[in-house]
């Protein structure tokens, strides 16, 4: 394993009857970083956690997490590695401070080991003032946090989150994203999926897009945007003559247009220069464009320069063989 990464993948393969899932995956997760694994549904994320988490195992290729392969050393994996689902899979019919310690009693915590290890834990994930309250009461929010929580009992060195914010609020998702900064901030590798592109823009020093099973492409946010999508001047047109006309004299430089809005989007350089160019091309009269705006590049505009498509498009039929994760 290369020194400073806590997960090493090459040529992952995995096939569920004739449909192939993985097709050759490689990753490299530098320790103490936030990785996330972007791509459509069916595109092999969950496929891809869960062979790493040593819960399948794969047709082909190798892989090591904290230092051991996950098929000759899978115990010592489990002992360093969380796994946490889309769903939390915490007990609704105990209390927070119940569930926080009947998992330090499972990970061979003493007692009252286990009982300061839940109450440093509520504590942190701001959830002392419900440690005594069923979680069947806990909103939605709250739920996640707690199944974090839980995942951290054991102290572990690597954290999978798949999914984690799915069904959550804006204001939910928002604090959550807060813990899991903190995490990685406290040296906690976590290796995420997701297909909120802000959340993936706003938490991961480095992302990978997966698409039909491989990996099409990585690297950090801003470099993705840099490499796979363009800066673009928004213009909105004062007729539809002058739509025609702009679309017309722009041709192939066209990234969109949208008839019902008279607005033509094309790429620029983002320079006052590129822009003022641009602008006295399509409307050197200065009568024909009403408003303009620079826009930046996005990681939609990414995923769907990488994939055709973007993000949350629905899941082919023939593409739903992967299962929700159980908790390590």
């Amino acid at each position: 394993m290369a020194p400073g990464l806590t997960i090493e993948a090459t040529g992952l393969a995995k096939a569920y009857g004739s449909v192939r899932v993985l097709t050759g995956i490689d990753l490299q997760v530098p320790e103490g970083s936030v990785f996330a694994l972007l791509g459509p549904n069916g595109a092999g994320k969950t496929t891809t956690v869960r062979i790493l988490a040593t819960l399948v195992r794969p047709d082909g290729g190798q892989a090591r997490v904290a230092g051991f392969d996950i098929l000759r050393q899978r115990h010592q994996v489990r002992r360093r590695i969380s796994l946490t689902g889309q769903y939390a899979t915490i007990d609704e019919l105990q209390t927070g401070e119940e569930n926080l310690r009947m998992m330090g009693r499972l990970s061979g915590l003493s007692t009252a080991g286990a009982r300061a290890r839940a109450r440093d834990l509520l504590d942190g994930f701001d959830l002392a003032d419900a440690a005594g309250r069923r979680v069947g009461t806990y909103s939605g929010g709250m739920r996640r946090r707690l199944d974090l929580a839980a995942g951290l009992v054991g102290r572990p060195s690597v954290m999978f989150l798949d999914e984690p914010t799915t069904g959550l609020d804006p204001r939910s998702r928002q604090a959550l994203w807060q813990v899991i900064g903190g995490l990685a901030e406290s040296g906690v590798t976590i290796l995420l999926t997701t297909q909120y592109l802000e959340e993936a823009d706003r938490l991961a020093d480095r992302i990978a897009v997966l698409d039909a099973g491989q990996v099409v492409a990585e690297d950090s946010p801003a470099r993705l945007k840099l490499r796979f999508a363009e800066q673009r001047l928004s213009l909105t047109l004062a007729t539809g003559t002058d739509f025609e006309s702009a679309r017309r004299q722009l041709g192939a430089r066209v990234l969109r247009a949208d008839p019902a809005r008279l607005a033509v989007d094309v790429a620029t350089d983002g320079t006052a220069p590129g822009i003022r160019g641009l602008l006295d091309e399509v409307d050197p009269g200065r009568t024909a464009v009403t408003r303009f705006a620079v826009r930046t590049a996005t990681l939609d505009d990414v995923f769907l320069a990488l994939t055709g498509h973007t993000a949350g498009r629905a899941e082919p039929a023939a593409s739903r063989t992967e299962k929700e994760p159980a908790r390590v």
